[in-house]
């Protein structure tokens, strides 16, 4: 399986040691690999002499285990065993803690200690839609000002849709800097009757988008919160705009992660296209768990005939069947005469009634009947190893098959999307856990030969 010769493919190497590049997030669909593709663009960034830190959104902590790391959490770790002179940090983004690092950083001691243990800013801030995007682009603007590395490499959270993580911030920012709130912040500003008044009216309309969060103290709740809040509620918005200057900076590339699979492809396009009309920079496309054959020149078709052929032997071609029966009234192989059978009629030399011998003849031996059936023969000595190839012929049938339904589908992606740079990674027979695994697939990546058959 190999690219269009006519479109160049991604040069990975190209820009991860382009120093002008100082963001690249990995995004796609769910299970696609991209906590793997972020990890080994890291760790081969760092090999060739950069400063990188690779933020995790993926809670499997596979990155972890992958980097040597017993566990990951919010602060940047070192990770040993890099070769190179460049440097390599992981972290995982704690939702909650990025958070509450926010109040902390701009609400003074007292109110900061109001919000954090608001039950209401509890559960906003541990679970409500499109927080873990918006956090983790917190985490992005915080790593970024603080420029202690020179490259940072985002894996992207496992949305239900790779689009709702450019959605989230400037949703959540909305929500936050909104008019709902600002309906909720009337009662205090307002007082008295009319003030509960707007509360009721702020409530009916908050109890359709939030639910019950926390059941009867929920009106309580809310309006401390949003009091505590107000002087934030602006910085959310301001963030979320800067961050989203941030992913569209010529600094920044994305980088889509798919499988050769449909649905995966097809979220991929829709990526495409939105980071298009976002006017974000997109890199390319990392095609991951590619399949390919070392005998691609041995077509399915060619392969199921052999496989046939074999089997078809086994059936028909059988030798030696009935060596070994021979009947009684079978001629001596010595050229002795025929013996007769015992109830046929007399032959000349014999009397025809009692078959005795005429006088003066000497009665010609009569042998043993050789009733005696051979066992039966032995199979030919190769047919197992003919039934293990037809076998294998059948496996290598269903991988060329395979490979063509998914050159198939990368076809139709880049049919539509020809501008798209591609670098294909091959599917590996098991789990990446290690530096050695992460540093076999960034080979991979920078080959970008996209033709994982050769």
């Amino acid at each position: 399986m190999s690219l269009d010769p006519a479109r160049d493919p991604l040069d990975v190497d190209a820009l991860l040691d382009d120093r002008s590049t100082r963001i690249v997030v990995c995004c796609g669909s769910g299970g696609v690999g991209k906590t793997t593709t972020a990890a080994a663009l890291g760790l081969r960034a760092a090999e060739r002499g950069r400063s990188v830190v690779v933020l995790t959104i993926d809670p499997a902590r596979r990155l972890a285990q992958s980097m040597g790391i017993d566990s990951l959490d919010n602060v940047p770790r070192r990770v040993e065993g890099i070769k190179g002179e460049g440097e390599l940090c992981a972290m995982m983004l704690d939702m909650k803690r990025t958070f509450d690092e926010i109040v902390e950083a701009h609400a003074d001691r007292e109110r900061a200690k109001a919000i954090l243990t608001n039950p209401f800013y509890q559960s906003l801030s541990a679970g409500f839609a499109g927080t873990q995007e918006y956090m983790a682009m917190e985490k992005l603007g915080q790593l970024r000002a603080r420029d202690e590395w020179d490259l940072i490499v985002v894996d992207t959270p496992p949305s239900r849709s790779a689009l709702d993580f450019l959605d989230a911030p400037k949703r959540l920012g909305s929500f936050l800097d909104g008019k709902l709130i600002r309906l909720l912040m009337a009662p205090a500003k307002v007082g008295g009757r009319a003030g509960m008044k707007f509360l009721n009216v702020g409530m009916s309309m908050m109890t359709g988008a939030l639910g019950k969060l926390l059941g009867g103290q929920l009106l309580r709740d809310v309006q401390t919160f949003v009091a505590a809040m107000d002087t934030m509620f602006g910085g959310f918005r301001k963030r979320a705009d800067a961050t989203y200057r941030l992913l569209q900076a010529p600094g920044t590339a994305f980088l889509v992660v798919a499988s050769p699979e449909r649905d995966a492809l097809r979220e991929a396009a829709y990526f495409v296209e939105r980071l298009a009309a976002d006017a974000m920079p997109l890199a390319g496309l990392v095609l991951n768990r590619v399949h390919g054959s070392g005998a691609a020149e041995l077509s399915a078709e060619r392969a199921l005939a052999a496989a046939e052929n074999l089997e078809e032997r086994r059936i028909v071609d059988q030798e030696g069947g009935k060596i070994g029966v021979r009947s009684s009234f079978e001629a001596p192989s010595s050229g002795a005469p025929a013996t007769q059978a015992p109830d046929s009629p007399g032959t000349p030399g014999g009397s025809p009634s009692t078959g005795t011998p005429s006088e003066g003849t000497e009665p010609a031996p009569v042998p043993e009947p050789d009733t005696s059936i051979a066992p039966p023969a032995e199979p030919p000595a190769d047919s197992s190893v003919e039934r293990l190839t037809a076998g294998l012929l059948r496996l290598h049938a269903e991988r060329m098959r395979l490979i063509a339904r998914e050159r198939h589908t990368r076809d139709r992606f880049t049919a539509l999307h020809p501008e798209v740079a591609v670098a294909e990674v091959a599917a590996l027979p098991g789990d990446v856990h290690d530096l050695a695994g992460l540093r076999a697939i960034g080979d991979q990546l920078a080959a970008a030969t996209g033709d994982p058959a050769r």
